[in-house]
């Protein structure tokens, strides 16, 4: 079976406002990931950039985005770059996720996540590392995500 993300966003990036098709379909496909209304900025083997804008409903009590929402930021650029990248007949499943929050989110946040792409879908772990920015470019937070990619079944 063709990587299902690849071939979703390879495509819709062809037609007029793809991207934000994309991210809308990403958010219809996977409910929890989609409250956050990510927009999918760039991605491509091995590489993901997110953006997350700063809404009310994600807000916490002391007027910052609340915690769990950038965890959803991180987790969510973790996994479209290594699922983007997958070979055939292979699939990625979360196994740990870990996140360092350095100051407050506020404003737009964008995740940017680099990974090794998996060159067979022999069953092996992953470790993908992120980072979040604010709109000044302040480091909000770090990412670190354990993925198991293997066969399919």
């Amino acid at each position: 079976m063709a990587n299902f993300i690849k071939k979703a966003y390879d495509h819709c990036i062809k037609l007029p406002f793809g991207k934000q098709a994309f991210s809308r379909f990403l958010g219809w496909a996977a409910p929890y990931s989609g409250s956050i209304s990510p927009r999918v900025d760039e991605l491509k083997p091995g590489f993901a950039r997110i953006r997350m804008h700063d809404k009310k409903r994600l807000r916490n009590h002391l007027n910052s985005l609340h915690a769990v929402s950038i965890m959803n930021l991180g987790e969510l650029a973790t996994g479209l770059a290594i699922n983007y990248s997958l070979p055939e007949n292979s699939r990625g499943i979360l196994k740990h996720l870990g996140i360092e929050y350095i100051k407050k989110g506020r404003g737009t946040l964008t995740a940017e996540c680099q990974c090794e792409v998996p060159k067979s879908n022999e069953k092996k772990e992953y470790l993908v590392k992120g980072e979040i920015f604010d709109e000044q470019k302040d480091l909000v937070a770090k990412v670190e995500a354990l993925w198991l990619v293997g066969p399919e079944k």
